[in-house]
């Protein structure tokens, strides 16, 4: 694109929250906020830069990619404790090096077994509540972590949480974005037992700059460290969290921890283009991004203009279409013959296409019939291996539930459950909640070739299709495909059984033109907006060619890719 020299440096105003594609680029790459990172022998990318630090630090001491997830891991449960920790789920896509091949893990936990229906029923409960006991379910992300070392790892358990164990006790500073969520966290479950004394300092919420200590946390990092898993799941943390919870009115339960166990799943991928975009199956809503990419297909999408009406009432449709699907069909597969294969379908697909006009905005959708904060992180070694993996705890920093002196707070995934009777996704016990947290892999000629995700809800599987459109369609770069403005649509058919009636709302960030807004609404759509929700985004890229990896990172949130 042709740039007049005044220009090169002129600022790009955006509004707060909104899209930081701050700076024409004298590249000629409008959208990027900074250049990819660019290094040989291994890169991070994390959503804050100290965790990225710890995976560089482990890849250094001749740690592999997924020895240095774990850490990074490990690191932002203390340091972004807004977003995940040790009482969240888990689930990672590896690439294996040596055995050429992508693994899939699902390190999410179930329902307690002394929950059930009736006691919904009985307390007069129609959807299950946000906050509180209830919502609790186990959380997997600790038994995730050993579950990877143990296939994969090359360092034992004690180094890779040694960093964050030393952090926790000497502190860290809090960045501004983690001080502005500490603060509506408090707003949301500062009532219940441990906040003040976990998360604050003299009764206030860390302040940007402030140093914040976390030394329950590193005592619980500690016994996990040398006892191992069982540890969390069958030693004192497990106790002390039945009790806590009982103490609560709550049902997870010691037997529920001590009965825990992750699963090794196949990832399931969809060809977009000539590029094997690959996601894990439900529980989680990965299907979705495929679902999206594959009706996009159909359309001649690097013809369109990626600021016009007629991309974004397109993508919004084609989103309209998966959402539905997530709707009725996403839920835990022991539960339900899911017909993943069918919904991933290039056939599915052309059929469901059939239903997108090109001039009206659809009101309602339903599925076809069938015959809340999160962290992502990724990393790659010098190997080649490659680690996808997000974690978190739901809806900021999760239940409200703080299990005495442990350090962190418990999920509340369950609220993820439907009531709805038939539902795929109704709650029973011990069932996998549907999910909305999901890494992404993208392999080409079964090469690895990307490895990516953006954190933020239902926002997920929509912005891991605007990804991939980004490059492949528009051409952008690895960084440029995140920073670009994005498209979010809400208000869709619910995973707990809601189905939209009145056609949802898109929201746009800043750099999308008046024309194209107002082109919108004369299709139908309904505008809004939707700050600081559109997601954050880590990914990196191997270059085969100049043997060297790219690294992008978030610019909405702290991240920073860094390499070696």
């Amino acid at each position: 694109m042709h740039k007049s020299i005044s220009f090169l440096f002129s600022i790009l105003v955006v509004t707060s929250f909104q899209c930081a594609h701050a700076y024409d680029r004298i590249t000629g790459k409008p959208y990027a906020s900074r250049s990819e990172v660019i290094a040989q022998n291994g890169m991070a990318a994390t959503s804050q830069p100290l965790a990225t630090q710890v995976a560089l630090d482990v890849l250094k001491r001749g740690g592999n990619a997924i020895d240095a997830a774990i850490a990074a891991n490990a690191m932002l449960g203390l340091v972004e404790p807004t977003g995940c920790g040790i009482g969240g789920d888990l689930f990672a896509i590896v690439w294996h090096a040596e055995t050429k091949k992508l693994y899939g893990l699902n390190a999410s936990g179930r329902s307690p077994q002394g929950l059930t229906l009736e006691t919904f029923a009985e307390k007069g409960i129609t959807e299950i509540p946000k906050f509180g006991p209830l919502p609790v379910s186990v959380p997997g992300a600790v038994d995730g972590w050993f579950m990877l070392n143990e296939r994969f790892g090359s360092l034992p358990m004690q180094d890779l949480l040694a960093p964050s164990i030393e952090y926790a006790r000497s502190g860290f500073p809090v960045t501004e974005l983690i001080a502005y969520y500490f603060e509506i966290n408090q707003k949301r479950i500062g009532q219940y037992p441990g906040f003040k004394e976990t998360f604050t300092i003299n009764g206030k919420t860390p302040q940007k700059g402030q140093i914040f200590k976390n030394p329950a946390l590193a005592n619980t990092y500690e016994k996990i460290a040398t006892g191992g898993r069982d540890a969390f799941y069958k030693g004192d943390i497990a106790r002390t969290i039945g009790a806590f919870m009982e103490s609560q009115g709550g049902f997870l339960s010691y037997q529920d921890m001590a009965a825990h166990y992750s699963e090794w799943v196949e990832p399931v991928s969809s060809n977009y283009r000539g590029y094997d975009v690959w996601e894990l199956p439900p529980n989680g809503q990965g299907i979705a991004a495929l679902q999206i990419l594959n009706v996009m297909e159909l359309y001649d999408v690097e013809g369109m203009q990626r600021d016009s009406a007629e991309f974004v009432h397109t993508f919004v449709e084609a989103k309209k279409l998966a959402f539905a699907d997530r709707a009725k069909f996403y839920a835990d597969p022991s539960f339900n013959e899911l017909p993943v294969d069918w919904l991933i379908s290039k056939e599915y697909a052309a059929e469901r296409q059939k239903l997108i006009s090109p001039e009206i905005a659809a009101k309602r959708v339903d599925a076809g019939k069938n015959e809340g904060d999160t962290i992502y992180l990724t990393v790659a070694d010098g190997q080649g291996n490659m680690v996808s993996l997000i974690q978190s705890n739901y809806r900021g920093m999760g239940s409200g539930m703080i299990p005495t002196d442990l350090g962190f707070v418990m999920q509340n995934r369950g609220e993820m459950f439907a009531l709805e009777d038939g539902h795929f996704n109704q709650y029973a016990p011990g069932k996998r909640p549907f999910h909305t947290i999901i890494p992404a892999f993208v392999t080409r000629n079964n090469k690895p070739l990307m490895s990516f995700g953006v954190m933020g809800g239902g926002t997920q599987p929509q912005m891991h299709a605007q990804i991939i459109i980004n490059m492949i369609d528009f051409g952008m770069s690895l960084q440029e495909a995140g920073d670009a403005p994005r498209i979010l649509h809400t208000g869709s058919s619910s995973p707990m059984g809601a189905v939209m009636e009145d056609g949802g709302f898109v929201s746009l960030e800043s750099g999308f033109s008046q024309a194209t807004r107002r082109a919108l609404l004369k299709k139908g759509h309904t505008l809004t907006d939707s700050l600081g929700a559109f997601g954050g985004y880590q990914a990196i890229m191997y270059d085969d060619k100049n043997k060297v990896y790219y690294g992008a990172s978030e610019t909405r949130k702290d991240g920073q890719a860094a390499g070696y």
